[in-house]
């Protein structure tokens, strides 16, 4: 921690470690969701030097619009720990580190590689936006009262600048391929209702084609009705039915084809691996954003 440093620390309690912290940063800002905790600790540093630089937020993490820091420490209650991972990644201002302790088994998920049992799509999904190390384990009896489990502390460092790919529609491919991680990607994306789902897609995603260009074009007129050629071609297949399923099994086909995926298995694809399956099926027209 530097003397320059904002942390955020989300759960502060009583105060033990924010006490720490402010001893080291220039400013603490503790966002605490239970109003007990909140009392406590305004009466523990009333007066004293640190607590003018602390700021005290009384509300519930996942609700409120964090100010800037630059690094975060946090113990995350399990039922939180995806939403709040990816809430931290997502904060327009890019913070340095977030140091995090959550149940060991989402820290192992958070930190697996291609092929460990573990790997899923909070896997690919964090190392996409940042580096994740396993720090260390804590045991459950480090606590007074001991929960079920034992839990462990994992560092996230963003990616600065964050990778070049739209994420919703990164999301939108892992989570489809990884409904069936241990299946070949040939036998995930030839299934009829996933194919249905990707034609009904690029149906509205060509609606949106030509509604741009024709906007584009200009208040209509009998100039936009004749020579345009851009309208009609959008409306292959008509209103996703067999033309346009059939037309997608074909691209799909093509994908698979092209960047030899067919056979792989998305237990073993890597962050390369799927951003090329990203950028070829964007190429021939399929889009993932809303699947």
């Amino acid at each position: 921690i530097k003397s320059t440093d904002v942390v955020l620390e989300i759960g502060p309690g009583t105060g033990n470690l924010t006490l720490k912290l402010l001893e080291a940063a220039k400013k603490v800002v503790a966002v605490e969701h239970d109003g007990r905790m909140v009392v406590e600790l305004q009466k523990r540093l009333h007066g004293t030097a640190e607590g003018r630089r602390l700021q005290l937020i009384h509300a519930d993490v996942m609700k409120v619009e964090l100010p800037f820091f630059n690094l975060c420490v946090a113990n995350i209650p399990y039922q939180i720990s995806s939403p709040l991972v990816f809430k931290l990644l997502a904060h327009p201002q890019r913070f340095r580190c977030a140091l995090l302790m959550v149940q060991r088994e989402f820290a192992q998920r958070l930190c697996a590689k291609p092929g460990d049992e573990l790997y899923c799509r909070l896997s690919v999904n964090t190392q996409l936006l940042a580096k994740v190390d396993h720090l260390m384990k804590v045991s459950k009896n480090s606590f007074r009262p001991p929960p079920k489990v034992d839990s462990s502390v994992v560092r996230i460092e963003p990616r600065n600048p964050p990778p070049p790919v739209d994420f919703v529609e990164w999301d939108g491919l892992v989570r489809l391929c990884f409904n069936r991680k241990n299946k070949t990607l040939g036998a995930v994306f030839r299934q009829k209702p996933l194919l249905q789902l990707l034609a009904d897609n690029l149906k509205t995603h060509r609606a949106l084609v030509g509604a741009m260009a024709g906007g584009m074009a200009g208040g209509g007129g009998e100039g936009s009705s004749g020579g345009d050629g851009g309208a009609a071609p959008m409306e292959t297949g008509g209103g996703g039915g067999g033309g346009l399923l059939a037309e997608v099994g074909e691209l799909v086909e093509q994908v698979l084809e092209e960047t030899g995926f067919a056979e792989e298995r998305t237990a073993k694809l890597d962050q390369d691996d799927f951003l090329r399956l990203l950028a070829a099926f964007n190429a021939v027209g399929i889009h993932f954003a809303g699947c």
